[in-house]
């Protein structure tokens, strides 16, 4: 049971989304409308509008008049659960995401011909999942719903006419809950409920240069985040007396990442995209619950997490085939973080390809309206859990996908 509970916690380090977000791990990509078109490919060389100051900060430099741009993302996931080997009797659904929406914001205002300044909302990593109550493999996972929003005020500044660096303080807010069954009675299940909360403090800083009239590149570098969470846990339906609310905590650290991105405007029709996204998933190495208040079994825990870091791949695309209206398509390629050996039923995610298509439309010389849409298609992963006298083994292999829409609004003035 504690290494189950342990597995649980992983939820923890992430937040508001889907296990089937566009991006691997507890990560998430959906932080504008206009960079999900391409797959999020050149998302820190592009600088469309002034979500830049999530995908490069430099890129504010880009922007010559006040902007405010804002939007969401839906995301509609299925799993298919095949294969499954448990002592325990139940069911194994597969519907375990609930649809979700992701929103995102975003202002940026020209302080001086060099000088830029912005403001953004948006969700860095997510986990949401929600077994049915006769999910067979309750023992080790029923409901994950955990979320983080990060507030980033920030500076920018363009060095020449080439040039521009960009620097913004990251807010995090993090909490979440966390529901798993234990077989401590063979007629009944019991319960283990988990809630915490805590404030990270981060930064993400970037460079935009224009190498030539048609190429630009941009990098960005966003760093890690670590978090104390203090919480409950709480043990209910239990036949022994060790029911009851106990303090916990949980030390977690959120991975940094650097995406280089390279947009080639090849004509004045055709613009190119490519880019490449570092993450330290190997920052979950090692997870620590305590609950120092907490009988026996309910005690520290500690475990290997055995994540490993990743380099996700983009390539993308936009005609431009009315002065006001561009297409946009990409193609995303990204590792999972972790294996058949370490994959937990509450983040059950393996290798995956995206595939988008996106369109932006200037209604006015004022307002832009921009939609994208991506599915999500990910390789087959197994879970393996051994079993334990209050924890049943279960295998199974998993199969995930998605839909991901996506719509934004951006003011100029």
């Amino acid at each position: 049971m504690n290494k189950t509970r342990l597995r649980t916690a992983l939820a923890l380090a992430a937040a508001a989304a889907s296990t089937q977000a566009m991006a691997n791990g507890v990560a998430v990509n959906e932080q504008s409308a206009s960079g999900m078109g391409t797959g999020f490919a050149g998302r820190s060389s592009s600088a469309q509008d002034a979500s830049t100051v999530f995908g490069n900060p430099a890129g504010m430099s880009k922007i010559e008049r006040t902007q405010i741009s804002g939007g969401f993302a839906v995301i509609d996931a299925s799993t298919d659960i095949s294969s499954v080997q448990s002592p325990a009797t139940g069911t194994n659904d597969g519907d375990m995401v609930p649809f979700t929406a992701i929103p995102f914001g975003y202002y940026v205002k020209p302080l001086s011909d060099n000088w830029h300044f912005g403001l953004g909302v948006y969700v860095p990593f997510g986990v949401i999942s929600d077994y049915e109550n006769s999910f067979q493999g309750r023992y080790h996972g029923l409901e994950s719903e955990v979320q983080v929003v990060t507030v980033q005020p920030t500076i920018s500044y363009r060095i020449n006419e080439r040039v521009s660096v960009g620097f913004g303080p990251t807010i995090n807010r993090i909490e979440g809950t966390l529901t798993r069954a234990v077989a401590a009675s063979p007629l009944n299940d019991s319960y283990v409920d988990i809630e915490g909360d805590d404030v990270g403090y981060g930064f993400n800083v970037g460079v935009l240069a224009d190498l030539t009239d048609s190429l630009a590149l941009g990098l960005t570098y966003h760093s890690k985040v670590d978090y104390t969470l203090e919480g409950d846990t709480q043990v209910s339906d239990f036949p022994i007396p060790v029911n009851g609310t106990y303090d916990a905590t949980l030390d977690v650290t959120t991975p940094e990442s650097i995406d280089l991105s390279l947009t080639y405007a090849h004509n004045e029709y055709w613009t190119l995209y490519a880019g490449a996204t570092w993450t330290r998933w190997s920052q979950f190495d090692q997870l620590v619950i305590e609950n120092p208040s907490a009988p026996g079994r309910f005690g520290n825990i500690e475990e290997d997490l055995n994540w490993s870091d990743t380099v996700a791949y983009a390539l993308g695309a936009a005609y431009q085939i009315t002065p006001s209206v561009v297409l946009r398509t990409g193609v995303a390629f990204d590792r999972s973080p972790t294996n058949d050996a370490d994959r937990t039923v509450r983040i059950p995610v393996s290798d995956r390809t995206v595939l988008s298509l996106g369109a932006g439309w200037e209604a006015t010389d004022n307002l832009t309206l921009d939609v994208a849409y991506a599915y999500l298609h990910e390789d087959e992963g197994s879970v393996s859990y051994s079993g334990s006298d209050t924890s049943p083994a279960y295998t199974a292999d998993y199969r995930n996908s998605a839909h991901g829409l996506s719509a934004q609004a951006t003011y100029s003035y």
